[in-house]
């Protein structure tokens, strides 16, 4: 089966993710605990998979594309570096990646100190530069995603199941951070509603670069292995920004966050032991073999 197939489902589906997400403010009111237990779930997922999923199979690849030499391991290290410093630089220069409730759909700020005693200090960002870091973060996970379906689309129905569930789940709170940070400065539904349109094009945008990647290519193996290490690198550094708050600011809920990010941990293993199960990486050419 074509790569392409389930890219195409993928794509659909974050597309719908996304515009979702902009919309369930306006249904529900979101509560500051609430949201934590979802990120929480959801940021060990996202942890899992690059861990368990992405480094593993960039490590694989390197490994067939290069006939087994030595090497290989430290590059594909640094590529993994190299991408948690790019989405780390991203976030200290655009502060993006801000997912608390702040605002209900007229822009009006919502209290959660039922939830927190303490105070946040967040920094002052402007919807559009949390726009241009969410898009640029979606395009890098538009190549993660090209990349883990490539990686496995030919033994694997459901191949790169696990960085699409992750996105689709992720989605909804970058749409929800446009949304809110729009309607606090007073842009009407039907913008914001536009504005997350656009941004859920950025994954589509991702996945076409990383086959353009691939078509200027000569060592497809090598880029694959480069695609998947930097791509683990970046899931690595959102994971954490969205974890390692709760040390600091969230020791009134630590039992319900352990709890939300033991299941994210499960659910990113147990996808990944399903695919081993199914999946199996070609053997390098043995000695033998190549005398």
């Amino acid at each position: 089966m074509s790569p392409v197939v389930p890219l195409t489902y993928y794509c659909l589906l974050v597309l719908g993710a996304s515009i979702l997400g902009g919309m369930l403010p306006l249904w529900f009111r979101l509560t500051h605990r609430g949201m934590q237990v979802a990120l929480s779930f959801v940021a060990a997922m996202m942890l899992g998979v690059g861990m368990l999923h992405m480094l593993p199979h960039a490590l694989a690849e390197a490994r067939v594309a290069t006939a087994d030499s030595t090497g290989y391991e430290f590059t594909i290290m640094l590529w993994a570096l190299g991408g948690w410093l790019v989405m780390f630089f991203i976030e200290r220069f655009f502060c993006f990646h801000h997912h608390d409730v702040e605002s209900d759909a007229g822009g009006s700020l919502h209290e959660h100190h039922e939830a927190c005693e303490h105070q946040h200090h967040h920094h002052d960002i402007t919807w559009s530069g949390a726009a241009f870091g969410l898009t640029v973060h979606s395009i890098i996970e538009g190549v993660a995603l090209a990349a883990s379906v490539y990686d496995r689309h030919d033994n694997l129905p459901l191949a790169g199941i696990g960085t699409f569930l992750v996105i689709l789940l992720h989605k909804p709170f970058d749409s929800m951070t446009i949304g809110m940070l729009m309607a606090r400065g007073g842009w009407s539904l039907r913008w914001r509603h536009v504005v997350n349109a656009l941004f859920a094009l950025a994954i589509p945008l991702g996945i076409a670069l990383f086959y353009a990647g691939l078509a200027s290519s000569e060592q497809t193996g090598m880029l694959l292995a480069y695609s998947l290490a930097f791509s683990a690198g970046t899931f690595l550094c959102i994971s954490l920004s969205d974890l390692l708050p709760e040390l600091q600011f969230h020791d009134h809920d630590r039992g319900k966050l352990s709890v939300s990010l033991v299941l994210g941990l499960a659910l990113a293993l147990a996808v990944g032991r399903l695919e081993g199960l199914v999946h199996r990486h070609p053997a390098p050419p043995s000695n033998a073999a190549a005398k």
